[in-house]
């Protein structure tokens, strides 16, 4: 029996970047398509079967340990940098600034797609969502460059809208206007998550 159900939500590639190989920062370049390979985009910073432990796992692993890359891309969708955009004041969220991989247009609620979910594309190149991409101050600083002022209000504004992170299941390739589709793990949510969350 099959454990993911694919859906009638698709999403449009809108943008793809890449973080260079020894970054000053978290920025990314824009680019043209992204090859992925099993090790996530080829040439990106995160790149890699393994990276080394971060703030997101320390309840987990101490900082600096290596462990599998789960955090190959850094998704986020269009409707919620509109949304950040509109409550820091600014006229649109640069993805440069976060240091994105990839911007998706037509998911509700992107941030909140459920982990393990799989985004297929019409040639079989599937990421799979591994979890909610956090805030952090990292992006505030790459804003205050541009919008001197601003950068501070990123991290509120963000809460639950700052993406997903993803790994690559299928490689494949992908470009600006391919179609991905949204599967679903098949399972109900475990009814003691609230209390296991405190």
């Amino acid at each position: 029996m099959p454990a993911l159900k694919p859906t009638d939500y698709h999403a449009t590639v809108k943008w793809i970047g890449l973080v260079p190989p020894d970054p000053a920062g978290i920025a990314s370049d824009r680019v043209v398509q992204l090859t992925l390979g099993f090790e996530g985009p080829i040439g990106d910073h995160h790149a890699g079967l393994t990276r080394s432990s971060c703030s997101r796992v320390t309840s987990q692993h101490p900082r600096g340990t290596e462990i599998a890359n789960a955090r190959q891309l850094a998704v986020v969708s269009q409707e919620e940098l509109d949304a950040i955009a509109t409550e820091m004041g600014l006229d649109a969220i640069d993805p440069v600034w976060l240091g994105a991989t990839l911007v998706l247009e037509g998911i509700p609620e992107f941030t909140h797609v459920p982990p393990s979910s799989r985004l297929q594309a019409t040639n079989g190149t599937t990421l799979v969502i591994d979890m909610e991409n956090r805030p952090c101050h990292l992006p505030a600083r790459e804003i205050e460059q541009v919008h001197p002022g601003k950068g501070k209000a990123f991290k509120a504004a963000a809460k639950h809208r700052r993406g997903v992170t993803t790994w690559v299941e299928r490689p494949g390739v992908l470009k600006a206007g391919d179609a991905l589709r949204l599967h679903v793990p098949d399972q109900p949510t475990w009814a003691h998550l609230n209390t296991a969350r405190g």
